[in-house]
C-alpha cells in the first residue's frame, strides 16, 4: 500500500475504530507486512473497520494471538490487520443449558477456567496454548477428545461474523435447536479467514467429568499399534480419545483416555489394560496426561493428514525417517518434519499412500519458504469449485486473506 493510500487509511479507520496505528515489518503474515493495523474492542468497530476497509478496496487479514498464523499461504496482500485481543470477553455463560458465548479474541485457556467454575467445559483440547476462539474455528483445530466429541464445526452452534462489506451476520444461537438460516458455524470453521471476520462464537458445553484416567502402552510396531486400536475402538470401553505417537527415532505409544463416574472409569480402566496387554509391552495408568498428550510433533515442517482410522498401519509405514507423528483414532494426525527429513519426498510418499489405499489425504500447515515454493501445499481438493462459489458470495472482490487458502483463495 502507497505511503499517501496508508495515511488516508490510517485517517478512515481512526474515525471508526479506536485503536488503529501503522504496520510493523514483524507483524508480517508470512512476510506480508501490514499496512495498518486495527484492533476492534465491539462488534460495532469491527463492522466499522471491515465496511471503511471495502469502500477503500483493502485487503483484511485477522489476527489472532498469532499461534497458526504461519498456517498456510502468505496472503497476496495484507492492507489492513485486524487483532482481535480487545475481543475478549465471554458475553454470557448459559451454565443452565449447557452454552457459552465469547468473542473471538478470547484466549481457549481463559475461557476453560471460567467455564470450570461451574463445572463445565469445551471439549476441544486445542494443540496449543493461548489459542483464541475465533481462530481455532478459523483453523478447525482440536486435539485428540475429537474421537467423542467431534471439532470446532461440531461443538459451535451459534457465530456472528463481519461480511467484508461490513454488516453482521449471525446464524445460530444459545438454543442448541437453532439451525435457522446459513449454518456459519460449519462454514467458517477452517475458512482461514477468507469469508469473514468471526467476532463471537456460541458453544455447546460439557460437562467436566468425575474421573478420568490415562492408559498408555509401548507397542512393538506397526500391526500392532493397528490391532491395539481397533481392539480399543471395538470394546465397551467408549473412550474420549485415543491417540498413537511415534518419536522420529522409532518409539510407538499409545494412549487412552476414559472419563466418567469413578467406579465406571475404574472398571473400563482394567479392560482397556488388559486389551493393552495383549498387544504391547503393558499398560500404565495416570490421572494426569502423559506430556506428549494431544500436542503437535516437532519440527520445522508440520503435515496434516487425514484418512480412515484403519489406514494407521499405512501412514507408519510409509512417513519415513526423520518424521514423528501423533494420531488420533477418529482418522485425523500430523506428521513433524525433523530438518534432516526430505519435505518434497515425505508429503508425496504420504499422499500417494494414503491416496491409493484409503482415500486419504495430507495438507502442509507449515515448512520453510524453500519448501513452500516447490510443493502444492494443499493437494487435490475435489470440493475447490463449490468453495470458489462460496468464497464469491461472501467475499466477491477478494479482499479477505486473499491467496491464503487453498487454491489462491
Amino acid at each position: 500500500m502507497a505511503a499517501d493510500g496508508g495515511a488516508k487509511a490510517l485517517d478512515a479507520l481512526r474515525k471508526v475504530c479506536a485503536d488503529v496505528r501503522p504496520g510493523e515489518p514483524e507483524e508480517g503474515v508470512l512476510g506480508v507486512a501490514p499496512g495498518v493495523v486495527a484492533a476492534p474492542a465491539s462488534a460495532a468497530e469491527a463492522a466499522g473497520v471491515m465496511r471503511t476497509a471495502a469502500e477503500l478496496g483493502l485487503a483484511v487479514v485477522p489476527r489472532g494471538a498469532e499461534t497458526r498464523l504461519d498456517w498456510g499461504a502468505p496472503p497476496a496482500r495484507c492492507d489492513v490487520l485486524v487483532d482481535t485481543a480487545r475481543l475478549d470477553r465471554v458475553v454470557e455463560h448459559a451454565a443452565g443449558d449447557l452454552v457459552v458465548t465469547a468473542e473471538a479474541g478470547l484466549g481457549t485457556d481463559r475461557l476453560a477456567a471460567v467455564l470450570a467454575e461451574r463445572g463445565q467445559r469445551l471439549a476441544l483440547d486445542a494443540p496449543l496454548p493461548g489459542s483464541t476462539v475465533g481462530g481455532t474455528i478459523a483453523a478447525a483445530a482440536a486435539g485428540p477428545l475429537r474421537l467423542l466429541y467431534g471439532t470446532p464445526r461440531d461443538l459451535v452452534i451459534g457465530l456472528t461474523v463481519v461480511r467484508a462489506d461490513g454488516r453482521v451476520a449471525r446464524s445460530g444461537g444459545k438454543v442448541v435447536k437453532n439451525v435457522a438460516g446459513y449454518d456459519l458455524g460449519r462454514l467458517f470453521s477452517g475458512s482461514y479467514g477468507t469469508l469473514g471476520l468471526i467476532v463471537e462464537a456460541t458453544f455447546r458445553l460439557h460437562p467436566i467429568p468425575a474421573a478420568r484416567a490415562f492408559i498408555t502402552c509401548p507397542l512393538p510396531d506397526a500391526t500392532r499399534a493397528h490391532e491395539a486400536v481397533q481392539a480399543v475402538l471395538h470394546s465397551a470401553a467408549v473412550p474420549s480419545a485415543v491417540q498413537v505417537v511415534a518419536s522420529s527415532q522409532g518409539g510407538l505409544t499409545l494412549g487412552v483416555l476414559l472419563e466418567g463416574v469413578p467406579e465406571g472409569v475404574a472398571a473400563r480402566t482394567e479392560q482397556v489394560s488388559a486389551l493393552l496387554g495383549a498387544s504391547g509391552t503393558g499398560a500404565s495408568v495416570a490421572q494426569e496426561p502423559p506430556e506428549w498428550w494431544g500436542s503437535y510433533p516437532d519440527g520445522t515442517t508440520l503435515i496434516d493428514v487425514t484418512a480412515p482410522p484403519t489406514a494407521l498401519t499405512t501412514l507408519l509405514e510409509h512417513r519415513g525417517e526423520g518424521v514423528s507423528l501423533s494420531w488420533s483414532a477418529d482418522g485425523h494426525g500430523h506428521l513433524g518434519l525433523t530438518a534432516e527429513a526430505d519435505p518434497v519426498r515425505t508429503l508425496a510418499r504420504v499422499r500417494e499412500a494414503l491416496g491409493e489405499r484409503h482415500n486419504g489425504g495430507a495438507v502442509v500447515r507449515y515448512t520453510p519458504e524453500a519448501v513452500r515454493d516447490e510443493i502444492d501445499l494443499w493437494g487435490p481438493v475435489p470440493a475447490l469449485s463449490l468453495m470458489r462459489r462460496v468464497k464469491e458470495q461472501f467475499d466477491p472482490e477478494s479482499r479477505l486473506s486473499p491467496g491464503r487458502f487453498v487454491g489462491g483463495l
